[in-house]
């Protein structure tokens, strides 16, 4: 019998519906109709387009905006997989809200709402908004990360935010993390879930050594190897070898599919969630955009297989949601030339046609 959390989550995402693509060809046609040179603005037309098949209209207003940022501490860490230890996740958490971590700032240039949320650090904070699931993961070169019902957990609690967000007004959600030893986390997942060797999918996160990165590798395919994580059960592989970061965003994910809200991905982490949720319902990719792809090994091998292309080219490895924000102006933009400049019938010129 499944818990509570788990049967939620399957009630939802049968609810999810997919992007209407009557409207997105509605958004391409106006596009054309816009007096510049057919697709000139490349990207940006296609990302326009897109939101407006996820948001059902051409009227396109995504000027309140919110960055999720899950925060978690893994076990892990104790096998020696990172450059530092958990209590760096608190005191990060607690800067994204003094506006002194580099994303926090970036939130607040794009006029964009910064949301930590512990859903499972060891240190309790005081101003950190909390749905903690658990005090960090267990060590999953020694035991599962979490249970079957914590994943589920995590990944409601995740729901549950963008539902909060949506009914604030909210209607676009970049997503991020903060965690000590995620990207270990998000490689053991990637690997299980796109069945590659872990060396393929591991990287070196802040900054491993060769011998860091040699351990890195080792622990996850320890962890691997100890608890056989099934690539059919998102939940299953999530509570073995996963984070409660991983897990949350996975149902920020949903929750933005159900809502019909665009989510920016960000990096490694946060597209290992996006993973997930595409594994739970294909649907939620139509309401998923790529912004970057980041310098983690399994990062691009992520955004191939759910079939998404990256707007920036920025070799980013910063993770928090840093990048997703970076595309939040180039959004602005893009939205407000297709909803203000003139069209050919407008200014009274001959429209350009396609070429054969």
């Amino acid at each position: 019998m499944i818990d509570q959390y788990e049967a939620l989550i399957q009630d939802r995402s049968k609810q999810i519906q997919p992007a209407n693509q009557q409207i997105t060809k509605q958004a391409s046609q106006y596009w054309d109709q816009i007096a510049k040179p057919l697709k000139s603005l490349g990207k940006m037309e296609e990302l326009v387009t897109k939101i407006a098949g996820m948001r059902e209209t051409l009227n396109i207003d995504v000027s309140k905006r919110a960055l999720i940022i899950m925060c978690a501490d893994n076990g892990v860490v104790e096998e020696g997989v990172t450059q530092t230890g958990q209590e760096v996740t608190a005191i990060v958490a607690e800067n994204f809200l003094d506006e002194k971590s580099c994303v926090a700032i970036m939130c607040k240039q794009s006029n964009t709402k910064i949301c930590p949320v512990d859903i499972g650090m060891v240190t309790d904070t005081k101003r950190v908004e909390k749905r903690k699931v658990m005090y960090g993961t267990k060590n999953f070169c020694k035991e599962p990360a979490m249970s079957r019902q914590q994943a589920a957990k995590a990944i409601w609690y995740g729901f549950e935010k963008v539902q909060e967000l949506y009914e604030e007004g909210y209607r676009l959600i970049a997503t991020g993390e903060m965690g000590i030893g995620n990207t270990t986390t998000s490689s053991a997942v990637t690997a299980v879930l796109l069945q590659k060797e872990v060396e393929q999918v591991t990287g070196r996160g802040a900054g491993l050594s060769q011998e860091g990165l040699l351990k890195k590798i080792s622990a996850i395919q320890k962890g691997i190897d100890l608890h056989h994580p099934d690539e059919r059960d998102v939940l299953d592989v999530l509570s073995k070898v996963g984070g409660l970061d991983i897990a949350g965003l996975t149902g920020v994910y949903l929750g933005c599919a159900f809502y019909r809200i665009p989510a920016i991905i960000d990096g490694f982490i946060s597209g290992a969630a996006a993973l997930c949720a595409s594994k739970l319902n294909p649907d939620t990719l139509d309401y998923m955009i790529a912004s970057h792809c980041s310098k983690e090994a399994g990062s691009q091998m992520i955004i191939k297989k759910l079939g998404l292309d990256t707007m920036i080219q920025g070799d980013l490895s910063l993770g928090e949601g840093s990048g997703g924000v970076l595309l939040i102006p180039i959004l602005d933009m893009a939205t407000t030339i297709f909803k203000q400049m003139e069209t050919f019938d407008g200014i009274a010129i001959e429209a350009y046609q396609p070429l054969n």
